[in-house]
Formats: structure tokens, C-alpha cells, sequence
């Protein structure tokens, strides 16, 4: 199972963090995803609202690629509806050389509300504008458009977000790595396992059997000695993170707790949820620690708990259950 770090970057002005320091915070967190051996660290685009204070990725990634060296870096996602997909490619080919060859490209359409309006784009037409920019932004990955030297070093991978069931076919389909967070597209947990049946489906009808890498899952994570403790220091702001999505899909700390759509707890409670993922699958999990404000200790606490105590105990785990 392969661990990566994802932040939306919520910020939150009543509280006594500034911007900047979010920004910096957010830095020394990359800083330890690289030292502990987490495989990417990703960080969402958002536009006109505190929800996600990074209106572009690639700067403030290219600033993370100074300070870390082997962690992979890339958008979570980058809003191909919202921007020319040259400028995209551009960007992230940038991005690869500034970080020697570790960007990754997670892409999407976009789907608040404020956004579209921000920009003055219809929402009806943000499949017809995604797809299309997708095919312009392969193209010119591939050097088949225009000739920037940064395109000709590799192949920068791109993986696809999804927010509905229904799509994890057809990016599989089509031969894409997909994205996906499961707290946005489905209800329960063990409907992940049906998403990634989906996905290898479609790859399997393209001729592109899918690995276990070749789709990424993200999850809000908080990870303490108890599930008791992990209440105590994180359901505050797990409960206000939820509160600054607007009228986006919204589930409470308790509502997380029910559906299963969360790695909320103690060791052995996210670890048994760790191997279960690995029996759907899921080969690679983005691990969404910092939310609502949560205080920087906390945040590296959970981080190195799930990377130093949880993935082995997760690995013991599914070794029992397959020797049984």
C-alpha cells in the first residue's frame, strides 16, 4: 500500500492562524511526508472562497520541490474547465523540471458552485470543456503541440478525478489512472470496492489491465493511540472543515464515523480499515491530515502514527487474513 499526503488547504480568518503561516505550515508538513517516505503530496486548486486558498498549484508546489527530494508532487486537482490546457501543461512541465522529474498531474472539471460562477462558465458544459481540454493537455505532454523542451523529458503520469460512481468505468475505459474521493461519491465504505471493481473493468475493455497504483483514494485522516483520543483532538475541527464547504456533499465527524468513508481513529481501527482497502484493491491512499484548522503538532503526530505504526500493522493484518 503506497501513502500520500492530500491538503485542500482550508483556511479559516476567525481563527488566530494567519494565511502565510498556513502556507508555511503546510511547507514544513510536505518537509516530513519526504522524510518519512510518503509517495506524493498533493494539493487541491480552489478559487473565490477560504474552502482552499490555493488558486494554483504548480507555484506553490515548485516552492515545496526546494525543500523536499524525493516525494512526488502534483494538483489534487488541476481545474482543466477553469484554465487553458496549454497553460496546464506548461505549468506542470515547469513543475517536473524544477522538482527533477517528480510532478504527477491529477485532473479534473471542477464542481462548486461559486467557482463557475467566478469564472463566468456555464456548468452544463464542463464535461464537453474537460474533455476536451484532457485530449489538448495529453497532446501536449506528449510534445504534439507546440515545442517546449520541458514536454520531451518524460511522461508526466495524469491521473483523473471522479465525483460519481457511474464515471469510474468510463476513465477506465478510456485507459486513465483515476482519483477519487470517496466521501464526495459514494454513501458507505464498502462501496469503495464496487468503484475500483468499476475502474478495473473498464480498463480491462480498453486492453489496460489496472494494478493496484493505477487509482488513487483519498481519505480524511486522523490517527491517535484510541478512537477516544482521536474524538478529543480531532473532531472540532473535522466538524468545522465540514462547515466551510458550502453547500458542497457534507458529513459531520459523526456522520464520517457511520458511513465508514474516513480513517478516523486508533491504530488498530485504522489499520483494520487500511487492510480491508487492500483487499478492495485499493493500492494507493491519499491520506487528508490537516483540516479545520487543526493544530500543527496534531497534524505531524497523525502523520508519522500512520506511516511508522499503522501501514505495518495494516501489512499484519492482511498477511493473517490471507493465511487463513
Amino acid at each position: 500500500m503506497k501513502l500520500s499526503v492530500f491538503t485542500v488547504m482550508d483556511h479559516h480568518p476567525a481563527m488566530t492562524r494567519t494565511l502565510p503561516e498556513l502556507y508555511a505550515q503546510t511547507m514544513r508538513e510536505a518537509e516530513l511526508a519526504d522524510a518519512l517516505g510518503y509517495d506524493t503530496f498533493y494539493v487541491a486548486e480552489h478559487h473565490f472562497h477560504e474552502y482552499g486558498v490555493v488558486p494554483d498549484p504548480a507555484p506553490f508546489l515548485a516552492a515545496i520541490a526546494q525543500r523536499t527530494r524525493r516525494i512526488r508532487l502534483g494538483p489534487a486537482i488541476a481545474a482543466l474547465v477553469f484554465r487553458h490546457p496549454l497553460a496546464v501543461a506548461e505549468s506542470y512541465a515547469m513543475l517536473d523540471q524544477l522538482s527533477g522529474g517528480r510532478a504527477v498531474l491529477g485532473v479534473g472539471s471542477g464542481y462548486l458552485k461559486h467557482e463557475f460562477e467566478g469564472f463566468a462558465i456555464d456548468p452544463a458544459t464542463k464535461r464537453e470543456r474537460f474533455d476536451s481540454g484532457l485530449a489538448a493537455l495529453k497532446k501536449a505532454l506528449a510534445g504534439g503541440v507546440i515545442n517546449v523542451p520541458a514536454f520531451a523529458d518524460r511522461r508526466i503520469p495524469i491521473q483523473v478525478a471522479v465525483l460519481r460512481k457511474e464515471a469510474a468505468y468510463h476513465v477506465g475505459a478510456r485507459g486513465d489512472d483515476l482519483m477519487c474521493v470517496p466521501y464526495a461519491s459514494v454513501d458507505r465504505f464498502d462501496e469503495v470496492g464496487e468503484m475500483v471493481e468499476a475502474f478495473r473493468r473498464g480498463r480491462a475493455d480498453a486492453n489496460m489491465p489496472a494494478g493496484p497504483e493505477s487509482s488513487v483514494w483519498a481519505f480524511h485522516t486522523y490517527v491517535a493511540e484510541t478512537d477516544d483520543k482521536t474524538r478529543a483532538d480531532a473532531s472540532e475541527c473535522f466538524d468545522r472543515y465540514v462547515a466551510s464547504r458550502l453547500y458542497a456533499k457534507r458529513q459531520t465527524y459523526d456522520d464520517i464515523l457511520a458511513s465508514g468513508l474516513g480513517l478516523l481513529g486508533g491504530i488498530e481501527t485504522v489499520a483494520s480499515k487500511i487492510a480491508m482497502l487492500s483487499a478492495m484493491g485499493v493500492g494507493h491512499v491519499m491520506t487528508l491530515t490537516s483540516f479545520g484548522g487543526l493544530a500543527e503538532d496534531k497534524v505531524r503526530q497523525s502523520m508519522t502514527m500512520m506511516f511508522e505504526k499503522v501501514l505495518p500493522r495494516a501489512a499484519e493484518i492482511a498477511r493473517k487474513v490471507a493465511a487463513r
